[in-house]
């Protein structure tokens, strides 16, 4: 058999999400030659991607291999779909950027000060909308928002004036959306956004950011490529092993720099098919301390249709208990956020055969939703591990296991307590829970911390015991703070990445 072909480049960096774009775009903009590995491929933004059926349902961008899943006590594992596209999950989130508190960073292993200039560089990167001083527990900062939050839809009206009679203090939630058309097309204000890609690139993902940076001559960006394994020679990577296109074409990618930033659940599989483990190479907690926020949606039924125009809302947000059990816990209790109804049939089949056959249009059009976001305790039991036999990468299927805590769900019927509250104040004649059990928020795998400290990763990001790996995703949390953690990865992959640029090469590679 012919050895694979090498690529050689001065770095290379492998997932195209926020951690893994933003560093790759600092890298070759400071003269690195860099190249980007997906596996996935470019959004086809066309008016599919608005299609709740193809998206929700179908999973238009599904791949190849499902995570292996067991959680809230499961006795068998489940498999779970993955959605793979370059720009990862920002292609599909809401695009909601708030900073986590000052208080989060207790358990990080840097400061909130240490963090902030690269905050206002992450708003600015994402064209983030937003009220200066709107949040009344919001951080401080050394910039204003970008651009001003725009006015609030007639369905987050109502949120906002329910909240307001209670006596609490709603706001515009920071977005990264293209309002102002800065980019292109502007927002057209339609109600698939939340869990969709954006067919006219509105919502500033990572492809999007890819893409406006054009052919950069020392940024390439590889698609259909699934990395199998890290290579390498003592405390060095030297290679990134990995198959391409339908045929398994077998490539190889060697630098003296590597960036990895596929995913909280991505990252160290990887780095398990690698060998880089508890008794193996490095002995290392990979995989260890999942977090993925103990998340709800509270759903209120009104007496008519709450949102009849069918277009976006998802304006309004409450940080008022953000802080309520910090002293008691030392953890966040989190945020509560308008959110969007999604179309009937998707409802249905989400809720099941007996309460789904309930919920046809016109139940359904009366719905107006809050999704409670709530921080979840890390736990060395939750956990991503290799399966037995061949898998994606060849050494078993991915598997997930995952709980919460009795902490997690106490943060969590708090907010769910205060939504029912909002909600019924709105006008709602009833409401009902719905849990979340997607791991669209999940962090801490190779988290972050200081010498001692049962961690993977020092403080700048760099893999501890090799001088040439750092991690710029979501696995680098050491906490989950009580917030949407896009902003947060943004702005910490930008400051690895500046970290890089700014060490002397000699001794970091």
């Amino acid at each position: 058999m012919a050895p694979p072909r090498t690529r050689h480049a001065d770095a290379v960096v492998i997932g195209s999400g926020l951690g893994g774009t933003l560093a790759a775009l600092r890298l070759s903009e400071a003269g690195t030659r860099t190249i980007l590995l997906e596996r996935g491929r470019w959004p086809r933004r066309d008016r599919t991607d608005w299609n709740p059926d193809a998206i929700l349902s179908d999973l238009r961008y599904r791949g190849p291999q499902p995570l292996k899943v067991r959680q809230g006590g499961a006795r068998r594992f489940r498999d779970l779909a993955q959605n793979e596209t370059v720009g990862g999950m920002s292609v599909f989130y809401g695009a909601a950027s708030l900073r986590l508190r000052p208080g989060d960073f207790a358990h990080w292993p840097i400061s909130y000060e240490d963090l902030e200039p690269w905050y206002d560089e992450a708003e600015r990167v994402l064209g983030v909308h937003g009220t200066d001083g709107a949040d009344p527990l919001e951080p401080p900062r050394l910039a204003p928002y970008p651009y001003r939050s725009v006015p609030y839809a007639a369905p987050a009206e109502r949120i906002r004036d329910a909240g307001e009679r209670l006596g609490l203090r709603p706001f515009p939630i920071p977005l990264a959306i293209d309002f102002a058309g800065a980019n292109g097309a502007p927002c057209v204000l339609c109600n698939t956004c939340d869990g969709f890609p954006c067919a006219i690139e509105a919502k500033n993902d990572a492809a999007g950011l890819l893409r406006r940076a054009g052919s950069r001559r020392r940024l390439d960006v590889l698609t259909g490529v699934r990395v199998r394994r890290l290579r390498f020679a003592g405390d060095r990577v030297v290679a990134a092993d990995a198959t391409s296109g339908s045929r398994g074409e077998e490539l190889s990618f060697a630098a003296p720099l590597f960036v990895l930033a596929a995913g909280a659940i991505g990252s160290p599989a990887l780095l398990l098919r690698s060998g880089l483990a508890e008794g193996e190479r490095n002995p290392l907690p990979v995989g260890r301390f999942l977090m993925r926020h103990c998340n709800a949606v509270v759903a209120g039924l009104f007496r008519s249709p709450t949102n009849p125009e069918q277009v976006f809302h998802k304006q309004v947000c409450f940080t008022d208990f953000y802080e309520d059990q910090r002293a008691e816990t030392g953890r966040a209790t989190g945020v509560i956020q308008d959110i969007y109804t999604p179309d009937a049939g998707v409802v249905r089949r989400a809720a099941g055969r007996v309460v789904g056959a309930l919920l046809r249009r016109p139940v359904v059009d009366r719905l107006q939703n809050l999704l409670c976001v709530a921080e979840d305790e890390p736990d060395p039991g939750n956990r991503v591990t290799l399966g037995l036999g061949p898998g994606a990468g060849g050494r078993g299927p991915v598997r997930v296991e995952h709980r919460y805590r009795r902490a997690d769900w106490q943060r969590l019927a708090r907010l769910t307590r205060q939504a029912v509250r909002i909600l019924r104040e709105a006008g709602a004649l009833g409401t009902h829970v719905w849990r979340i059990t997607s791991f669209s928020h999940a962090v801490g795998t190779l988290r972050m911390g200081s010498a001692g400290e049962d961690a993977v990763l020092h403080a700048d990001g760099r893999v501890r015991g090799l001088r040439n790996l750092f991690v710029t995703d979501g696995s680098a949390f050491p906490a989950s703070g009580g917030v949407n953690p896009s902003l947060t990865i943004a702005a910490n992959a930008l400051r690895i990445a500046d970290g890089i640029v700014a060490a002397d090469r000699g001794a970091v590679w």
